[in-house]
């Protein structure tokens, strides 16, 4: 079971495709607004962070959105914003050991989940150019990897749109490759208790986020584009997710 501490079991991490539980309530109580938050013993949500945003759901019939709360590393749920105004009304009922049913919105976690994985595809096929990741963002919409060029040599080359798009080509030769032979997808602990992903045998990083099964869950990975800017790489992409097995 992993753990994000004594109070709090992170589902999110265990299995990607669960999307409905029955739990209890760990913690309650109110933000700094005034509005209500619960908190779940065996929690289903992925709150945003590391580049990918939160899940979106139901608790019973009300809509929630996860938050991390920075003093107790709890994710808490609060109403949703396009909730209905009074809609929080219905946690404020809730209290500690209170059995109540959670889901989440699947089809936006498979999503989620997609984009997050196919942004570590990328990353690999960036890496086998020698670049280094400087950040990502895994949004639906605006996905995309930056990356550093290994030195002004090689990012010189790169102010040529025929070498970007050169570029861009073997990224998606490294991309339709990996999907095709279908590579693992799996997560681990390492030595310092960091959670870990790994695709095969071609990429292996850190992260608290969702990922599909093997990569023939991905569908459509298209890479848009590599732009170099302020000395950085940019490499937008998109993806789906296939329909569920």
């Amino acid at each position: 079971m992993v753990h994000l501490n004594e109070k709090q079991d992170a589902l999110y991490l265990e299995d990607t495709y669960l999307t409905a539980i029955d739990t209890s309530v760990t913690a309650a109580g109110r933000d700094e607004t005034g509005g209500a938050w619960v908190a779940l013993r065996r929690n289903l949500f992925h709150p945003q962070g590391g580049g990918q945003p939160a899940d979106r759901g139901r608790l019973g019939e009300h809509e929630v959105v996860p938050v991390r709360d920075p003093a107790t590393g709890l994710v808490v749920l609060r109403a949703g914003e396009g909730a209905a105004e009074g809609a929080g009304a219905g946690l404020d009922g809730l209290a500690e050991g209170d059995l109540v049913h959670a889901r989440i919105d699947a089809g936006l976690r498979l999503l989620h989940a997609a984009l997050h994985t196919a942004g570590h595809l990328v990353e690999a096929a960036a890496r086998a150019e020698g670049w280094t990741l400087a950040g990502n963002n895994h949004f639906p919409g605006q996905a995309r990897v930056e990356l550093t060029p290994p030195g002004a040599e090689a990012a010189a080359r790169l102010t040529d749109a025929g070498e970007r798009e050169r570029a861009a080509d073997r990224l998606r030769a490294f991309v339709v490759a990996a999907v095709a032979d279908d590579l693992p997808v799996t997560a681990h602990h390492d030595d310092e208790g960091r959670r870990v992903v790994r695709i095969g045998d071609v990429h292996a990083a850190p992260c608290g986020g969702t990922h599909v099964r093997s990569l023939a869950d991905l569908l459509e990975v298209t890479i848009s584009g590599v732009k170099l800017k302020k000395g950085r790489v940019r490499v937008s992409y998109s993806a789906a997710h296939r329909p569920p097995r």
